[in-house]
């Protein structure tokens, strides 16, 4: 609607997984590394951590992508909240392609496929990645323990997957009552809040990869955006786009401090009357 008006050849702030858009913030480069070590050295598990909206899943994203074609497949489930037979059923139809989850084939045939799936996959040189996203909503002791135990099998005496555990920090606690976890997890990564000047640097990469070839948001208007949304890239993405949006409807040349503080206080803030 307002791409034109700006000059955009897209929207900047749109919470997409496009590796494009993502930013390299301080702790963000930190876990992307850690990440991919633990990957590249055939650890069995890992641990993504971080508050809402702090860009986990724009950040297995750039796993993906920085990974090579040897750690593979690369299976993300955004949607964890099965009982442990569905979710094992899942895993073992992405893993084989067999399809076969809709008929309910219990537990042992799913462990069976996968171990098979796993084994050959392994005699062909490669590593598969499992990412569970959403994990602090997986409250089923037998699930996680299910999880765990994928990590038994092996290739070449390593574990035959990495499994990542990418949720908001509520998924502590419960993996506090699971000690076999913590042996499991060979790297623990923390997503932090952007501070101000990575939510300035954040703003002016996404403006720029969405095409914008002059100044859009006014410099002094930066730090009162951080303040605003805290450095959480999807409260910068949504007061971002809203901003833009009123901004062409009342046809601004820039947006300043005062419009981002408009807009979060009537179109974003809830108060009482």
């Amino acid at each position: 609607m307002y791409e034109t008006y700006w000059q955009l050849q897209q929207k900047p702030f749109e919470n997409t997984a496009d590796p494009r858009f993502y930013y390299p913030g301080e702790s963000h480069q930190a876990a992307l590394l850690k990440l991919r070590y633990a990957v590249e050295n055939r650890r069995g598990g890992a641990l993504l951590t971080g508050p809402s909206g702090s860009g986990k899943t724009l950040l297995t994203g750039m796993l993906r992508v920085v990974l090579g074609a040897d750690y593979s497949p690369f299976i993300h489930l955004v949607f964890p909240q099965m009982s442990t037979a569905e979710l094992l059923a899942y895993l073992a139809d992405e893993f084989d392609g067999g399809g076969n989850a809709a008929n309910n084939p219990g537990v042992q045939v799913s462990i069976r496929r996968i171990e098979r799936f796993l084994a050959a996959n392994g005699d062909k040189g490669r590593h598969a990645v499992l990412v569970i996203d959403e994990a602090h909503l997986l409250d089923d002791n037998h699930t996680f323990e299910a999880l765990r135990l994928l990590l038994n099998f092996e290739s070449g005496g390593r574990p035959a997957l990495t499994l990542l555990l990418s949720g908001q920090p509520a998924i502590l606690p419960t993996l506090d009552r699971l000690p076999a976890w913590e042996e499991r997890l060979g790297v623990k990564c923390l997503l932090r809040p952007f501070n101000e000047e990575e939510t300035a640097g954040y703003v002016e990469h996404r403006l720029r990869v969405a095409g914008a070839r002059r100044t859009i948001v006014e410099p002094e208007a930066l730090s009162t955006l951080h303040a605003l949304t805290h450095g959480i890239a999807r409260q910068i993405n949504r007061l971002g786009d809203l901003a833009l949006l009123i901004g062409f409807a009342e046809e601004r040349r820039t947006l300043s401090a005062d419009h981002f503080e408009s807009v979060c206080r009537e179109l974003v803030a809830v108060a009482p009357e």
